[in-house]
């Protein structure tokens, strides 16, 4: 449907993407665990879009979300990944990609979707960045061009991810989630406060979220009589 150019596949570029400069770690490992979890958390419906969010800042979700569109596209899967932080954008840094135009091209009309769909170097794997930050990123995430570009969206990728700001911080996860099929939180083991977490769960609640699981990042691990510290790109 969308011609692009080949782009090249420069293992290098990978910025925090385990699951592909080392497979067989551990971390990688629960990566693969996550996407069988997310694959059995709705046997019955086709699952096509997932928000990832967290409570707070530095949680690690944007780590997660690209590590976890990989993962989707090792197993040969169309996968798209769109940076729906149009306001501490990540996606065009770890994938090493223009910025030019984005999702808030595609919601202002200022592009059309090929332009704004890249190649990454995973195969399988294609990303929408950000575009210019936008001033009101939660009145574009609520537009009816949202809602068309989602379906467009549908008909050409087997998974779509959206890496999501705080929810504690926008109300723009809240309007992703209530647009998508499910909702993974991220938790910062030993840094979100309790608190926190119920506040975000109850605001995505509110939203109608789907939520299908949390993930623990920055967690302590004991093995035999030790402990490891499992930690994995908390810093967004």
């Amino acid at each position: 449907m969308f011609k692009r150019k080949k782009k090249k596949n420069n293992k290098t570029m990978a910025r925090k993407l385990i699951v592909e400069t080392n497979p067989k770690s551990f971390i990688s490992e629960q990566f693969r665990t996550i996407r069988t979890n997310i694959k059995f958390s709705m046997p019955d419906k086709d699952l096509k879009t997932i928000v990832i969010t967290s409570a707070g800042a530095g949680e690690g979700k944007s780590t997660v979300s690209a590590n976890i569109a990989a993962v989707f596209s090792q197993e040969g899967k169309k996968v798209l990944l769109i940076d729906g932080d149009m306001r501490k954008p990540t996606i065009h840094y770890t994938f090493r990609l223009k910025n030019v135009f984005g999702l808030s091209s595609l919601l202002t009309k200022q592009c059309e979707l090929e332009e704004a769909i890249q190649e990454t170097y995973i195969e399988g794997l294609y990303a929408i960045t950000s575009g210019p930050i936008p001033p009101n990123p939660a009145e574009l995430l609520a537009s009816k061009q949202m809602g068309l570009i989602m379906e467009s969206l549908k008909e050409e990728f087997d998974l779509i991810v959206f890496d999501a700001p705080p929810v504690l911080s926008v109300t723009d996860a809240q309007i992703l989630s209530n647009r998508c099929d499910a909702t993974i939180l991220i938790v910062s083991s030993g840094e979100t406060q309790k608190a926190s977490i119920v506040k975000a769960k109850e605001l995505l609640d509110m939203s109608k979220a789907n939520i299908i699981g949390v993930v623990i990042n920055n967690a302590v691990i004991e093995k035999g009589h030790y402990y490891y510290y499992y930690y994995y790109g908390a810093s967004e």
